[in-house]
């Protein structure tokens, strides 16, 4: 008797050949399609809204003659992710609503759904690869890279958990993208030209001002400019001593810079951000260096590479740690190489973990653009992602 699947169907070709390639494997596949958000009004606004999204993939499942079913999932969305979201920015942290997307409802509420519905297991059109071995003779599973370095997603996955992957198939992860448009060209689904989806994960593109301006109230602040001689973390040596000021997000002071305008909250900006603030005079553009949502302060430095938006580590609390594999896990006085990335698509880069009992403390060869508050770091060794964390 053949494994059943569930193929998360989202209208887009990845899914669409996701499902094709399990049907040919012989697998008894059934379609599932998600709503994650009815919203179409105001502050969020999405190229292909649901409605275009469902008819695309019903018009795939029809022509791979696979059974079709669709699920509300979008007041869990609201309180999971988008609730998270507002919650976070308030406390002047960026989240990554992708990451969690997939943490709170794709492998978890959805396969849950799917689970019910009598499947064995739950694909995707991720980019990524799971492998099983042993370990003392318990099945492990472990998450790897996407064959092709453009599209790899496991970052997007990095928060999973071993009974998450044990219930997961990702059938493209072996795939370059060129490939996976060819397959459905030549079987003819309706997604082959299809343009990926762009912005929250199945919510599509946000004006994040107005989106967060729902909730988060204005409230005008002082922008201040941090010279670029200045050092907050001049030359400290990398020793468990000086641990804290080395990965601190905010090493700036009010009386270290000069007041040069005004912002609506410090709330509404992220590190690294060049447009919205609106300031002009100078030479190069400006860049925020960090912000302090209790003072409600917004610290910005002139030109791209303002020594201030480099950091030479970062700090992931001990309740913010998770392991994709639990036996790799790291005891307090331990340390370990790692391939570190603090975002999507950005190059995996060397880093030491240093484990602490307040939590994990990551030092990089080289200093690091735009660490933010927030956002998950992810750890890999080699082609394996071994965990990953909130940056504090």
């Amino acid at each position: 008797m053949s494994k059943k699947v569930c193929i998360g169907l989202s209208g887009g070709v990845d899914s669409s050949v996701a499902a094709y390639l399990l049907k040919e494997q012989g697998y008894d596949i059934f379609a599932l399609f998600m709503i994650n958000w009815k919203e179409t009004t105001g502050s969020l606004t999405a190229e292909c809204a649901w409605e275009d999204d469902v008819i695309f993939a019903e018009m795939t499942a029809k022509k791979l003659d696979i059974p079709f079913h669709i699920v509300d999932l979008s007041d869990y969305y609201r309180a999971r992710v988008v609730d998270y979201m507002f919650s976070e920015y308030e406390k002047g942290r960026t989240p990554n609503p992708d990451v969690l997307c997939n943490r709170e409802i794709k492998f978890d509420i959805f396969m849950q759904k799917a689970l019910e519905l009598g499947a064995d297991f739950v694909a995707t059109g991720h980019y990524c690869r799971r492998e099983v071995i042993e370990i003392d003779g318990i099945p492990t599973f472990r998450l790897l890279e996407g064959i092709d370095p453009n599209k790899d997603q496991s970052y997007f996955l990095c928060q999973l958990n071993q009974y998450q992957l044990s219930k997961s198939l990702f059938p493209i992860g072996h795939l370059l993208k060129p490939a996976v448009r060819k397959i459905a060209r030549e079987q003819g689904l309706v997604t082959a030209e299809r343009k990926d989806s762009q912005g929250i994960c199945f919510v599509g593109k946000v004006d994040l001002p107005v989106f967060l301006q729902q909730k988060l109230e204005p409230k005008k602040g002082n922008v201040i400019l941090i010279p670029a001689d200045f050092s907050a973390r001049k030359k400290l040596e990398k020793n468990r001593d000086n641990l804290p000021k080395l990965t601190s997000a905010f090493p700036f002071k009010p009386w270290q810079g000069s007041v040069i305008g005004e912002h609506n909250g410090a709330h509404y900006y992220t590190i690294g951000q060049r447009k919205g603030l609106n300031i002009g005079g100078f030479t190069e553009p400006l860049f925020v260096l960090a912000i302090d949502v209790v003072r409600n302060i917004v610290y910005v430095g002139e030109g791209k590479e303002h020594p201030g938006l480099y950091r030479p580590g970062l700090f992931i609390a001990k309740e913010e740690i998770h392991w994709i594999r639990p036996d790799r896990a790291l005891n307090p006085g331990e340390e370990f190489s790692f391939l570190v990335r603090i975002r999507y698509r950005q190059p995996l880069e060397k880093g030491t973990m240093i484990m602490e009992e307040d939590g994990a403390y990551i030092l990089f060869d080289q200093e690091q653009r735009g660490v933010t508050s927030g956002q998950f770091a992810a750890w890999y060794d080699g082609e394996e992602l071994i965990g990953s964390g909130v940056i504090a």
